[in-house]
C-alpha cells in the first residue's frame, strides 16, 4: 500500500514539475503533459482508499457551463489532485465507493475526450492525462489549453512568426488564433469567439467552443464534465445542374462532395429520390449519404428540386398595319410572339422590308427561338399594288430607322463639297497603346508620363498562348503626393472580334461621360504605384481575345503610367519591375499625342445642299503628331484613334438627314448625337462605302443646333464622313 502511495505521489510531483517548466514563445510555451496514466484504480481499488480527481465546485445553470461556466465566486481556481492519505483502518474486504458523476468517464465509450471543469485532468479512452493549466473559466467562458487540445484531438500545431498567430490544422481546415483577440479564422474566414484568447502562465488558452465549432466536434455537458465526441461523422453534400429542370426533358447532373475525419475513407453512398430525368413536375426531395471506413454514416443531406412542367415551344406571330400596300409605302410590323417562359432569345425575319418596290404578293416570315432551342415559324403574305408612293431613293432617307443603313452610291461622296469649318483643340494628352496589337509575350506594351488632363486608348490582342490580364498602373515619381481624378471609362471585351470589343468600349465611354458614374478620386503617395481603371483588369483574357479601353483622368502632378500584360495570376505591381518593354509591331500605332480633343465648329447654315465633313483623312483633318518614348521615335496618329471630336453645328437646316459613311472599310461603333449614344450600326457594322447609316434628322420647320461627339472605334477603319442632305418631302 505504501508502494502504491509512493507511485501516486511521484506522478503528481512530476506533473507539477512539468507545469513549472519555462515557457518559450506563443504556442511553444504550452507545456501540456500527456502522462498516459491508465486510470485503473482511480475510483476504487482493493484498499479502503479512493482517489477522486479534485475540482473546484462549479455551478451549471443559466449563463454557466461551457462558454458560460463560473466558479462559485465567479472566478476559477486551478487545482491539482489531492494526495491520498493513509487510512487509519483497513477493512477485511475491499470497499467500492459510490460512483459519482466522474464515473461517467468509464461509460463514455471510445473516442471520447473529457475535460473536467476547473481541473487540469483530461480523460481520453479510459486514460488520464494532465495539462499544465486547468480548464479555466474567465468572464463566463470556458477556456482550455491549446496544447492539450492539439495532443488529444490530433491537430497539427505551428506558429506563424510573421502574423504572430497560433495555427492549428486538421482534415483540411486551418484555424488561426492571436493572443488577446476575440477573433479567429477558419480557412481565412473570420469568426467572433465568446471571449478573447490569452496567455495563462505561459500557456495559450482559447475558448473551447471555438475549436468544437470549427472542427464540427459535438459535445455534451454532464455535471462538471465536458464530453467531446471525437468520432466525427463524415459529411456529404451535392449540387444539381442545370438551374432549370423540366419534367421528361432535362437530364440532371449531380455533383457530389464528401469528407471524412481522422484518415477515414468514404466506402459507400446511398441516394433517396434521385432521378436522372424526372417524369413529373413539382417538388422532388433528393437525399444523399456516405459511409466511411469507420462504419459511420453521414447525416442525410437533402436538396429540394423544383421540377418544371415540360417546356413548350414558343409561338411566332406578327401583324402588319394593312394587308395591302402601294409600292414605296411604309409597312409597320408588330411582333406578337409568345413563349410560356417569356424566354425568346432569337428573332429572325425573312423578307421583312420597310417597303416593297415591285407589285405582287410578298410573303414575310418570322422564326423565334427560346432559350431551350425550341423554334416556331409564322408566315404572312401581303399584297403590293401597282400604284407607287415613293421611289427607293426617296423612301430610305425618310424612313430608315436611326442606327440602320441603306444602300446608296458611295462613289459620289468624294466629289461632294466639304463644308467650311473652324478647328481648335483642348489640351488633353493622349496615351495610345495599340502596338504591338498582337501581344506575343508578357511585358510592358507602353509607358509614359503625363500631368493634367489625360486620355487613354488601349487596344490589344492576346496571342501569348495562355490566359493573361492587362493593367494600367499609375506611379507617383514625385517627392510629394499626387492626386488623380478619374472622370470616365469605357471598356469592351475580352472578345474574339476586335470590332465588337471596340464598339462596346465606345458606347460605354459615351455613357460614362454622360452619367459620371465612374468618377473617383485617389491619392498616390511618393513612390506609390496603384492599378487604375480596374475594368481593364477585372476580366481574364483568354488566348486570341481582344480588349479595348477608353478613359479620361486629370492629375495635379506628373504621374508615370505603365500599360502591361501579364499572366492572369501575377501581381502586376511586382511584375512591373522585371517585365521587358515590348517593341511595337510596325503596323499599328502607339504614341503620346497632345491636344487630343479636337473642336470642329460650323457656324454657317448646313444641310440645304449636299455636303460632307471628313474625319481622320489626314488632309482636311490632319493626324496628330507626337512621340513613342519606348521606341524613342516620332509618331503620327494614323486615323486619329483616341482623339475625341466635339462637332458643334450652329444652324442645321430643316428636313436635313445627317448620316455616317465609312470610307476606309468595315466600321462598327457609336456616335454621340445631342446626348444620345447612337449605334453605327444596329446589329453589326457597315461593310462598304455604299452603306449610309442614319444618325439624325432635323424637323420640318426650324433650323436646329446639333452637337455631335465622335471618337474612332478600335478595330474599325478610317477615314469616315458625316453627310448632310435634304430629304424628299413626305407624301400621303
Amino acid at each position: 500500500m505504501k508502494f502504491k502511495k509512493s507511485i501516486l505521489v511521484a506522478v503528481l510531483a512530476f506533473t507539477q514539475v512539468v507545469a513549472a517548466f519555462p515557457a518559450a514563445q506563443a504556442f511553444a510555451a504550452e507545456g501540456d503533459t500527456a502522462n498516459g496514466v491508465v486510470q485503473q484504480d482511480v475510483y476504487s481499488d482493493n484498499s479502503a482508499t479512493t482517489t477522486v480527481p479534485q475540482t473546484d465546485p462549479t455551478t451549471t445553470g443559466d449563463g454557466t457551463g461551457v462558454d458560460g461556466t463560473t466558479g462559485t465566486d465567479g472566478t476559477t481556481t486551478p487545482t491539482t489532485p489531492v494526495t491520498p492519505t493513509t487510512p487509519t483502518t483497513t477493512p477485511t474486504t475491499p470497499v467500492k465507493t459510490t460512483p459519482t458523476v466522474i464515473t461517467d468517464v468509464y461509460s463514455g465509450g471510445p473516442n471520447k475526450l473529457i475535460f473536467l471543469m476547473n481541473s487540469n485532468q483530461i480523460y481520453r479512452d479510459g486514460k488520464l492525462y494532465f495539462s499544465n493549466q486547468p480548464m479555466t473559466v474567465k468572464n463566463g467562458v470556458s477556456y482550455v489549453s491549446v496544447r492539450a487540445l492539439v495532443e488529444r484531438v490530433g491537430l497539427t500545431l505551428t506558429y506563424d512568426s510573421v502574423t504572430k498567430e497560433t495555427v492549428m490544422t486538421k482534415d483540411g481546415k486551418e484555424l488561426r488564433f492571436k493572443t488577446d483577440s476575440k477573433y479567429y479564422t477558419v480557412n481565412g474566414v473570420q469568426s467572433l469567439m465568446k471571449g478573447a484568447s490569452f496567455q495563462q502562465k505561459g500557456t495559450f488558452m482559447v475558448p473551447l467552443t471555438s475549436i468544437t465549432a470549427a472542427l464540427g466536434i459535438p459535445y455534451t455537458v454532464q455535471g462538471k464534465m465536458v464530453i467531446m465526441d471525437l468520432q466525427v461523422k463524415p459529411t456529404a453534400s451535392f449540387t444539381v445542374s442545370p438551374k432549370d429542370i423540366y419534367a421528361t426533358q432535362t437530364t440532371v447532373q449531380y455533383k457530389t462532395q464528401s469528407s471524412s475525419s481522422n484518415g477515414a475513407t468514404i466506402v459507400d453512398e446511398r441516394w433517396t429520390g434521385r432521378e436522372d430525368i424526372f417524369t413529373t413536375a413539382g417538388a422532388h426531395v433528393v437525399t444523399y449519404q456516405v459511409l466511411d471506413s469507420n462504419g459511420q454514416w453521414s447525416d442525410p443531406y437533402s436538396v429540394t428540386i423544383n421540377v418544371l412542367a415540360p417546356n413548350q415551344p414558343p409561338v411566332a406571330m406578327f401583324s402588319t398595319n394593312s394587308d395591302s400596300y402601294r409600292m414605296g409605302e411604309l409597312i409597320t410590323y408588330t411582333d406578337m410572339s409568345t413563349d410560356d417562359e417569356n424566354a425568346i432569345t432569337k428573332t429572325e425575319w425573312g423578307n421583312k422590308q420597310l417597303a416593297f418596290f415591285t407589285a405582287g404578293p410578298q410573303t414575310v416570315t418570322l422564326t423565334v427561338t427560346d432559350k431551350h432551342g425550341e423554334t416556331n415559324t409564322y408566315s404572312k403574305t401581303i399584297n403590293i399594288t401597282d400604284s407607287s408612293l415613293y421611289t427607293a431613293d426617296e423612301f430610305y432617307p425618310l424612313f430608315t430607322p436611326i442606327g440602320d443603313s441603306f444602300d446608296f452610291n458611295g462613289a459620289e461622296v468624294p466629289g461632294r463639297a466639304i463644308t467650311p469649318f473652324e478647328s481648335s483643340s483642348e489640351p488633353v494628352r493622349l496615351i495610345r497603346s495599340n502596338s504591338p496589337e498582337r501581344v506575343l509575350s508578357e511585358g510592358i506594351v507602353y509607358q509614359e508620363t503625363a500631368n493634367g488632363a489625360t486620355r487613354f486608348m488601349v487596344h490589344h490582342l492576346n496571342e501569348t498562348g495562355k490566359n493573361v490580364k492587362m493593367y494600367i498602373v499609375a506611379t507617383n515619381t514625385n517627392a510629394t503626393p499626387a492626386n488623380l481624378n478619374i472622370l470616365d471609362v469605357g471598356f469592351g471585351g475580352p472578345n474574339p472580334y476586335a470590332t465588337a470589343a471596340g464598339k462596346v468600349s465606345i458606347d460605354r465611354y459615351y455613357k460614362s461621360i454622360q452619367s459620371g458614374a465612374d468618377a473617383q478620386t485617389l491619392t498616390l503617395q511618393p513612390g506609390q504605384s496603384q492599378v487604375i481603371f480596374n475594368q481593364l483588369s477585372a476580366s481574364t483574357m483568354k488566348n486570341d481575345t481582344v480588349i479595348s479601353l477608353f478613359g479620361d483622368l486629370v492629375s495635379d502632378a506628373n504621374v508615370q503610367y505603365t500599360v502591361l500584360m501579364v499572366d492572369e495570376n501575377a501581381d502586376p505591381l511586382q511584375a512591373m519591375n522585371t517585365l521587358p518593354k515590348l517593341d511595337r509591331d510596325g503596323i499599328h500605332n502607339r504614341g503620346t499625342y497632345d491636344n487630343a480633343t479636337r473642336i470642329i465648329h460650323v457656324g454657317d447654315l448646313i444641310g440645304n445642299t449636299s455636303v460632307r465633313l471628313p474625319i481622320g483623312d489626314n488632309n482636311s483633318d490632319p493626324n496628330l503628331t507626337g512621340t513613342d518614348p519606348l521606341a524613342q521615335t516620332e509618331a503620327s496618329n494614323a486615323g486619329n484613334f483616341g482623339v475625341l471630336y466635339k462637332i458643334k453645328l450652329d444652324m442645321v437646316a430643316p428636313n436635313t438627314l445627317i448620316s455616317f459613311n465609312a470610307r476606309g472599310g468595315r466600321y462598327s461603333g457609336y456616335i454621340y448625337v445631342n446626348g444620345v449614344s447612337t449605334p453605327i450600326k444596329n446589329n453589326g457594322g457597315t461593310t462598304s462605302a455604299n452603306d449610309n447609316v442614319v444618325i439624325y434628322r432635323t424637323g420640318t420647320l426650324d433650323t436646329e443646333s446639333v452637337e455631335i461627339w465622335f471618337t474612332a472605334a478600335p478595330g474599325s477603319n478610317l477615314p469616315v464622313n458625316l453627310l448632310f442632305n435634304q430629304m424628299p418631302s413626305k407624301k400621303q
